[in-house]
């Protein structure tokens, strides 16, 4: 395994990002472990995991400026850590997130931050997709924005699960909206890492049973 991977899973899990036992993900199935951004809550954890999303960035688009979106609530934090972390490397991105509610006052609208304009592409910062539910809510939020284009979407951990049909959720989506999904690390990666330290032997089988289940077919 290579070494930031390590270095994510060791974070995520001191964190408590990465936690394990019987969680329901927002598709509705029982998972046996959970992937929670919202327990990132000191400046020093947000900042490393913006150092983590701005390296993937940087492999996958090098010095090429896109508009960052972070869907609400936890997105917002995950976009501006990347957001700062790729600005302390020199690449100075803006980035935008939605309400929940539609504001009917003061500057209104839908979104807070930048607003891309027509010929400008978009970036998704997610924490991760199970059945690929929240990706499509994004899609339908910025489809308001005219002319623009998502161009890749950016998560911790590919769950390498079934999206609506037997093939991967994150190729369901790249498939239906035709842009890329990457990820950080993936579960198999997290199997990985687990398997190093026999105590957590129960925790790779309840995983591994699940994916049986609910797993992509390759």
């Amino acid at each position: 395994m290579e070494g930031y991977k390590r270095e994510f899973i060791q974070f995520l899990e001191g964190a408590g990002v990465l936690k394990f036992g019987d969680f329901t993900a927002k598709s509705g199935r029982k998972i046996p472990y959970f992937i929670n951004a919202g327990m990132i809550k000191t400046g020093d954890d947000i900042a490393k995991l913006g150092e983590f999303y701005a390296k993937a960035y940087f492999d996958k688009f090098g010095a090429k400026k896109a508009v960052l979106y972070g869907p609400a609530y936890k997105g917002i934090s995950l976009a501006v850590s990347a957001a700062v972390a790729l600005s302390k490397k020199d690449l100075n991105v803006p980035f935008f997130f939605n309400r929940k509610e539609v504001k009917d006052h003061g500057e209104g609208g839908v979104f807070v931050g930048y607003v891309p304009v027509a010929g400008e592409e978009i970036v998704i910062i997610e924490d991760v997709i199970t059945a690929g539910t929240a990706i499509r809510e994004s899609m339908e939020i910025l489809s308001h924005l005219e002319g623009t284009k998502v161009s890749a979407t950016f998560i911790m951990v590919d769950r390498k699960e079934k999206g609506q049909g037997e093939k991967g959720a994150m190729q369901e989506i790249e498939a239906q909206f035709g842009f890329p999904v990457y990820s950080i690390v993936d579960v198999y990666d997290i199997i990985e890492y687990l398997e190093e330290d026999p105590k957590n032997e129960e925790n790779v089988t309840r995983i591994k049973n699940y994916l049986a289940v609910n797993g992509a077919k390759a």
